[in-house]
């Protein structure tokens, strides 16, 4: 793995309205690198993802995400940032009126994409990255919760990204199901060269697949490299 920081923030303080929410903090992910990102609800997770793609902005300290300074960030910058992530929630947000393979090209066009052969393409291999290359014309209602999450994390991925944040995508999927998604987020990492920071509640994940362990707390933003049980 190369030490590439594809996230570096120094000393950033992250405001929620005019509330500080996070206090000064250093952060450091590399390229091809997973991280999982703890913390009780209401810590400020979400507000340390939404400073990442650039829904909220970087009021004070400095920030670096995938090449871009986010405290230099304009609006009209945000959409060509979020072209380097890929964003995954807990909620699909998939479109339920066509199906897995449209949903692929829908994305690929609003991106700027043109060549059909290409786009064709580049669906079928996000399609085999997350195991869905057979169910390419099923509906979202056709499959399975686990497989509507592959299906977002292949959406993720159109776009080679340099990241991919993931906002508690085992949130609403059962265990064997949120091992799975955690499993083929690592491999991602390991295979794509893709930086993963991954947001959850489910502890017994890092026990079950260890990784670095990014906690949230008390307004502050830790690094906890023993990989012990955490509890909430």
């Amino acid at each position: 793995m190369s030490s590439v920081p594809v996230i570096h923030l120094e000393q950033a303080d992250i405001f929620q309205e005019k509330n500080l929410v996070l206090h000064q903090v250093n952060l450091s992910l590399n390229k091809g690198e997973f991280a999982y990102l703890i913390g009780k609800t209401g810590s400020g997770k979400s507000s340390l993802l939404k400073t990442l793609y650039g829904e909220l902005k970087l009021e004070l300290g400095k920030g670096h995400v995938a090449g871009f300074d986010l405290l230099k960030l304009k609006r009209r910058q945000v959409p060509k940032l979020r072209r380097r992530l890929g964003i995954i929630f807990q909620d699909f947000q998939l479109l339920t009126d066509r199906n897995a393979k449209d949903n692929l090209l829908f994305v690929l066009k609003a991106t700027g994409w043109t060549n059909k052969m290409e786009m064709f393409k580049r669906v079928g291999e996000v399609l085999q990255i997350v195991g869905l290359e057979t169910k390419d014309y099923k509906m979202p209602h056709q499959l399975s919760g686990g497989e509507q999450q592959r299906l977002v994390i292949a959406r993720a991925l159109l776009n080679k990204p340099e990241i991919i944040l993931a906002d508690e995508p085992t949130g609403n999927l059962d265990p064997e199901i949120s091992n799975d998604i955690t499993n083929l987020l690592q491999t991602i990492a390991v295979e794509e060269g893709t930086a993963v920071l991954m947001a959850t509640h489910e502890h017994r994940l890092l026990d079950k697949y260890p990784a670095r362990v990014i906690k949230v707390e008390q307004n502050k933003v830790t690094d906890d490299l023993s990989f012990a049980t955490h509890s909430e």
